[in-house]
């Protein structure tokens, strides 16, 4: 198990992006949370095996139909992993 912070830039709130993050990270069973940030970014922490986590990491790359996205930093975290089930904070 792996842990990292996911930060997207760009059109990325008011699109569907935490819900479809949640989706996503559901369907490959990864445990965390994303949110909304107040500078217009969405936060993801998320935990699971590493070629899930690639595969969401992927597919924040592109985001859902009507975001986009100029910039996914990513940095693993030296903490415990989650394991609460993906979910949406506000």
């Amino acid at each position: 198990m792996k842990t990292v912070c996911i930060t997207i830039t760009g059109k990325v709130q008011g699109v569907f992006f935490r819900a479809s993050t949640r989706e996503k990270a559901r369907s490959l069973n990864l445990r965390g949370y994303v949110k909304n940030q107040h500078d217009g970014s969405v936060y993801i922490e998320v935990s699971g095996d590493p070629m899930k986590l690639q595969k969401l990491i992927d597919w924040c790359r592109v985001g859902p139909e009507m975001a986009i996205v100029e910039n996914v930093s990513v940095i693993e975290l030296d903490q415990p992993s989650h394991e609460i089930e993906f979910e949406i904070v506000h």
